[in-house]
């Protein structure tokens, strides 16, 4: 099936909470993102995001950390896809060193994981497929 993988750096704008931890939202709207690249590659149109059927925040993130995030379409139906979502941190600022220190991590770790099905209505599909 098809797959986008994004790779990025948290900021410090990113930070919502005390300890520079990154609110599960930021990751969400990176999902979206991620979704909607799909969508474009197998339609020819970004259609909508329709629902999370599961997700799943398994480990903090902060700013200054680097993720991978991954979509996936898994299934394809006549105008619904359902993806796969999954974020690694593969990077982890190290603010107790110094402000710009970082750890390239040996093993990336899954921070959140996700299931959506997004939405591409007939009439806006540009690509035919079989």
């Amino acid at each position: 099936m098809l797959k986008v993988i994004h790779r990025l750096r948290l900021s410090q704008h990113d930070a919502h909470y005390g300890g520079h931890l990154v609110d599960g939202a930021r990751v969400l709207g990176l999902f979206g993102d991620v979704a909607t690249e799909l969508l474009i590659q197998y339609d020819g149109d970004e259609g909508l995001f329709r629902a999370y059927e599961k997700v799943d925040f398994l480990a903090p993130l902060y700013a200054g950390d680097f993720v991978e995030v991954v979509g996936e379409m898994i299934q394809i139906g006549n105008t619904s896809r359902k993806i796969h979502f999954q974020c690694f941190k593969v990077i982890a600022a190290r603010p107790d060193v110094s402000a710009s220190a970082a750890d390239v991590l040996t093993e990336k770790i899954l921070v959140t994981e996700a299931y959506g099905t997004c939405v591409v209505p007939q009439d806006k599909k540009r690509v035919k497929h079989g």
